[in-house]
């Protein structure tokens, strides 16, 4: 909670800091709010840590493979970053970039979950065989 809490509170401060900025020198507004983003993922990076390993644990606990497991956490990871760099975009008011950084996230979630893919495959030619 006190993450949280210190987290609101400094993206509440570059909010204003960039709102002021941003009449005079867009650009600086646009690097302040990179530089919020970017403190803010560091900041959690450790708690991002503690997720994969519980996540790591319920695959032992529920004899789930690795191999399923991995393909949906790169998916998820290659749609967070593609939210945040398409809505830096957007920020700087390239809208054609953003939508070629969403239309990439989708692109590459979809390759990351081909193993995930493959083996509901296996499984279904396995229960009909």
């Amino acid at each position: 909670m006190n993450q949280m809490v210190m987290v609101a509170g400094g993206v509440l401060v570059a909010v204003v800091c960039g709102a002021v900025v941003r009449k005079q020198a867009p650009e600086i507004a646009l690097v302040l709010a990179i530089c919020a983003t970017t403190a803010v993922v560091l900041a959690v990076s450790g708690e991002l840590g503690e997720v994969v390993a519980y996540v790591q644990y319920l695959t032992q606990v529920g004899g789930i493979s690795q191999e399923l497991i991995v393909p949906v956490m790169k998916a998820t990871g290659i749609a967070i970053l593609s939210r945040f760099a398409a809505e830096f975009c957007r920020d700087a008011k390239e809208n054609g970039l953003a939508s070629t950084v969403e239309l990439a996230g989708t692109v590459l979630g979809l390759v990351a979950a081909m193993p995930l893919m493959n083996g509901v495959l296996a499984l279904l030619e396995e229960l009909m065989g």
